[in-house]
């Protein structure tokens, strides 16, 4: 062969050669869903709840034992979800009520989210049920980064025949509401599947209440005697039949999920999309006397059923799945703390996609993690809420490896601090115990300085 004509056969392999980058384009899939704790799932050791499906992707992904959220109620938590920024940071500090919406409180229109930028960089994004970040139009899913959206704007919807918006109206539709989820979810897979996809499915489930269901999800439960927290004067009758209720609530999602995993596979697109299971926040049913979340209200005997605003474990722990074909080693445990706050960065770590300049996120990205390179992982988790539902209460936290600070700001007597080495379940409060008083200083430090590296307006109060 001349020289030549070997010289014109190399330009042309390198002419026709794709760059090994766009082979690789992924897509991706996130489902979200709403009061779902840790503890609920199989993989995260709950041997009387069914949860095959969410099971099959701990089996095939990564599983992250510490997971966490900065807000344990839903608006804020769903706000730093998409931005990578505390609520405090964004106006949204306690869930989102029918007339704050109407009223115009929703995501700030200058916020930007990672659906906004995948969209930019090509992906084609859909949302798929609960929103709650606002119903004023300029807060509408379609301008916050979804080309297309179908379901409900609010905080909560019927489990059976939801009104939900489709093609832009709302609609009386018949069927199981996560049945309906999951339709829509795997019409827009097969109308997409030749692009680049990025899809946003939120159920309502295991929000309460948490029935009525199919029949095929709340066989398994019906004569189930669950386990329940060990609690002082709990109402075990009632905290039995809700844990029952919350499975079945519970496996309608895993159920779906499954389908959602056959079609991938039916399309061949399992081993080119990312799927990443979470929840909103965490939930209790019995622990530490409460039912829900950081709202929740106390269930025992004899006593009222009074809000008890919390930061426990239970209200902001919740579960993290992530397959990623080829990438992560499958069965692999990620005992490294990560954040809600972690998703916008990371979800634009996985895909390749370069976060905007003019946005400033306070999340880590940990697809490196993933990918099994060099992380650094967060040495402290922060949280904040704000609660003006119910109450008006304050709270600041700092989460370590061992100890957890709740400052309980506009409240006396109130004040948190828990050595979760030995007390994992926070029965003992030590905040006033002065041996205990060295820690709590360097715990109260580092807040402060978290506190005003986010201009937390709760610091100019109390100047």
């Amino acid at each position: 062969m001349s020289q030549i004509l070997r010289l014109i056969l190399c330009a042309v392999c390198i002419f026709f050669t794709p760059p090994a980058r766009a082979a690789l384009r992924l897509n991706l899939i996130t489902i979200v869903t709403d009061d779902q704790a840790a503890w609920s799932l199989g993989c995260y050791g709950n041997r009387e709840s069914r949860t095959p499906n969410m099971d099959r992707l701990a089996r095939e992904g990564a599983h992250f034992a510490n997971a966490f959220v900065t807000t344990p109620v839903c608006s804020p938590s769903r706000a730093a979800f998409f931005t990578g920024r505390h609520g405090v940071q964004l106006g949204i500090t306690d869930w989102i009520t029918p007339k704050e919406a109407k009223n115009g409180l929703g995501l700030p229109t200058n916020a930007v989210t990672w659906p906004e930028v995948l969209r930019r960089a090509g992906y084609r994004t859909a949302l798929i049920g609960k929103w709650h970040l606002g119903a004023q139009p300029q807060f509408h899913p379609t301008r916050r980064g979804f080309d297309h959206f179908y379901g409900f704007i609010a905080g909560n919807s019927r489990s059976l025949d939801p009104e939900l918006e489709v093609n832009g109206e709302n609609q009386k539709l018949s069927g199981p509401h996560a049945d309906l989820l999951t339709d829509e979810a795997l019409r827009f897979i097969e109308t997409n599947r030749a692009r680049p996809f990025a899809l946003q499915l939120n159920f309502r489930e295991p929000h309460a209440p948490y029935g009525p269901v199919p029949e095929e999800d709340s066989a398994p439960f019906k004569n189930l005697d669950p386990a329940i927290p060990d609690f002082p004067g709990l109402k075990t009758a009632q905290v039995k039949k809700w844990t029952r209720e919350y499975y079945a609530s519970i496996h309608s999602v895993d159920r779906n999920l499954g389908r959602l995993l056959a079609r991938l596979d039916e399309l061949k697109l399992t081993g080119q999309t990312i799927v990443l299971f979470t929840s909103d926040h965490g939930y209790m049913i019995g622990q530490h006397g409460l039912h829900m979340k950081g709202n929740g209200y106390k269930v025992l005997e004899g006593q009222p059923g009074a809000t008890r605003p919390n930061m426990f474990e239970e209200s902001i722990r919740v579960p993290l799945l992530i397959r990623w074909p080829g990438v992560v080693k499958p069965g692999r445990v990620l005992t490294e703390p990560v954040s809600n706050l972690d998703t916008f960065a990371s979800v634009l770590g996985m895909l390749g996609v370069a976060p905007p300049r003019a946005w400033k996120q306070e999340g880590l990205d940990f697809s490196p993690l993933l990918r099994g390179e060099k992380y650094v992982p967060r040495d402290a988790l922060y949280g904040d809420y704000d609660m003006h539902n119910d109450g008006k209460v304050s709270m600041r936290m700092i989460r370590t490896d061992g100890w957890k600070l709740v400052r309980h700001h506009r409240a006396t007597g109130k004040d948190e601090l828990y050595r979760l080495t030995d007390d994992p379940g926070e029965r003992r409060n030590l905040y006033d115990d002065p041996r205990h008083e060295k820690i709590r200083a360097q715990l109260q430090e580092r807040l402060t300085a978290w506190q005003r590296s986010i201009n937390d307006p709760l610091l100019r109060e109390e100047k």
